[in-house]
Formats: C-alpha cells, sequence, structure tokens
C-alpha cells in the first residue's frame, strides 16, 4: 500500500522518498532495532531519542542496520546527534520547521522532514525546504499528544494543496491504509502499525 501512494514522491534533490516511515517511541516501540530488523529496503526510520543516555549507541546501530538492509535513518529533533551517528537527515517537530534552511545549508544531501497538524504549519514547512511533512493524526491514535483525527477527507485536502510531499500518520495501520488510496498522500508513517 505504501508504495503504491509512493510511486512518484521525491525529495527536493531528486531522490526517491521512502514509501513508509517508522517513527519510533520509547514507551511504544522500546525495542527500535528489532521492529527496523523487520522492515524492507527503501522504507525510512525516524529514531527520537528524546534525550536518553544511550541515544547515540541506538543511533549508531540502526545506521549500521539501515546500511546492511537498505533503510533510511532519520534523527527526531537533534541534528548534532543526526551528524555524529552519520543518519540520512533529521526530522523536525512542527515548533521548529524554519530550521530546515541552515539545517540545508549545511547538510544539502540530508532528507529533511517535519511534522504538521494543519496548512499553515504544511505552508511553512514549504517555505523552509523540506523534503517532506507528516501530517497527523489522520485516525484515532494511541499517542498521548494525539488531537482529535482529521479523516482521509480532510487529510486529503491538506495533501492535495500542501507545497511538498505529505506522509499520513496517526492511526495508520493494515486496516486503515486502503483508506488513504486518492488522498494526495506520499506514503505512509506509523508507531505501532511495525510491531
Amino acid at each position: 500500500m505504501a508504495r503504491t501512494l509512493n510511486r512518484r514522491a521525491v525529495q527536493g534533490n531528486g531522490r526517491a522518498l521512502p514509501p513508509m516511515l517508522f517513527v519510533t517511541d520509547p514507551q511504544r516501540t522500546p525495542d527500535p532495532l528489532a521492529v527496523a530488523a523487520r522492515l524492507p529496503r527503501g522504507a525510512g526510520v525516524i529514531y527520537r531519542a528524546f534525550g536518553a543516555a544511550h541515544a547515540l549507541e541506538t543511533a549508531l546501530a540502526l545506521r549500521r542496520l539501515a546500511e546492511r538492509q537498505g533503510l533510511v535513518l532519520l534523527i527526531g529533533a537533534d541534528a548534532g546527534l543526526a551528524a555524529r551517528a552519520g543518519a540520512h537527515g533529521v526530522h523536525l517537530p512542527e515548533r521548529d520547521l524554519r530550521r530546515a534552511l541552515r539545517l540545508r545549508q549545511l547538510w544539502p544531501d540530508w532528507l529533511i522532514t517535519g511534522a504538521a497538524h494543519n496548512a499553515r504549519a504544511l505552508h511553512a514547512a514549504g517555505r523552509a525546504g523540506l523534503d517532506a511533512a507528516l501530517v497527523s493524526p489522520v485516525f484515532p491514535s494511541n499517542s498521548p499528544s494525539a488531537k482529535t483525527a482529521l479523516t482521509p477527507i480532510r487529510f486529503a485536502k491538506l495533501a492535495t494543496q500542501a507545497p511538498l510531499p505529505v506522509y499520513a500518520l496517526g492511526g495508520v495501520s493494515a486496516a486503515t491504509a486502503s483508506r488513504l488510496i486518492g488522498t494526495g498522500a506520499a506514503g505512509l508513517a506509523a508507531v505501532e502499525a511495525f510491531t
């Protein structure tokens, strides 16, 4: 399903975007390496360390796994950790989207994604030069920070008007993914769906 949605999604530099993104969470996915090891070639991992003491060790292990399996590794919110780990890029929280301009100057080959929850944030992400945005929550989600679900119809409106490729995040699973066909999604992003 993710590959079907992702057929023409490309980064600003012309490279293909991953069709699916596994987003780590210390509570809901305590062993991100085990989950990432099951991902298909070409998938992406967004490692969100949230200041964990072992963040560099985990990021380096994920990078080695990504190299072996043909995965794309992004580090959530921490460009320094991404650089030290040799990641393929960074994922920014919505409040930090403006940092993308500077990050692009420092690491022009990085894949830079960001979180967005509305049209205003999507346009800010486009102006900041992000390669893609993760829009959430599309469906009801177990995330403690999830607000009211957008629904596929409202997600489609955001995705088709967005100035950059958009991933669907929040409640995305095998049961809900088919409802995203025709919405303009560039791919799927999930936390628990890969466990």
